[in-house]
């Protein structure tokens, strides 16, 4: 299977502690997904986002700082044992912080979609959720 890789640098006007937190809190990513989610902290341990339609399991958590997740998703075309690598990063600028997102391993015909499901369904709305609870 040919696989392509995507990338994307986004900004967020909070703290590196609070988007991490954002993503690896199940009640907070729940919020700003608007759908049920289950969010292990531990190394190893399990996700599910989207009622299953993605899920997976981490291989490396740096509280504030980095999480890298292997991550399935349910789609036509997506073998049901191959995961994607997801690598967030995050990195404190002045009173914002920077993610940069990597995916790699993305079943070739999936890429595009990807892509735009990230910014719709998590950048956006990660920075709508930030806008409405400043606290």
């Amino acid at each position: 299977m040919k696989t392509k890789s995507i990338s994307k640098t986004v900004r967020f006007k909070s703290t590196p502690a609070k988007v991490y937190n954002l993503l690896m809190d199940a009640k907070k990513h729940a919020s700003f997904t608007g759908s049920p989610v289950k969010m292990s902290k531990k190394m190893k341990g399990e996700f599910s986002v989207f009622e299953g339609y993605c899920t997976g399991y981490n291989i490396e958590l740096i509280e504030d700082f980095k999480i890298v997740q292997a991550w399935n998703f349910k789609e036509e075309g997506w073998p049901s044992d191959h995961f994607s690598i997801c690598a967030f990063l995050f990195e404190r600028e002045g009173e914002n912080t920077k993610l940069t997102f990597t995916q790699t391993g993305i079943p070739e015909h999936k890429a595009a979609s990807l892509r735009k499901g990230w910014n719709e369904y998590y950048w956006e709305a990660m920075k709508m959720y930030l806008k409405k609870n400043k606290k």
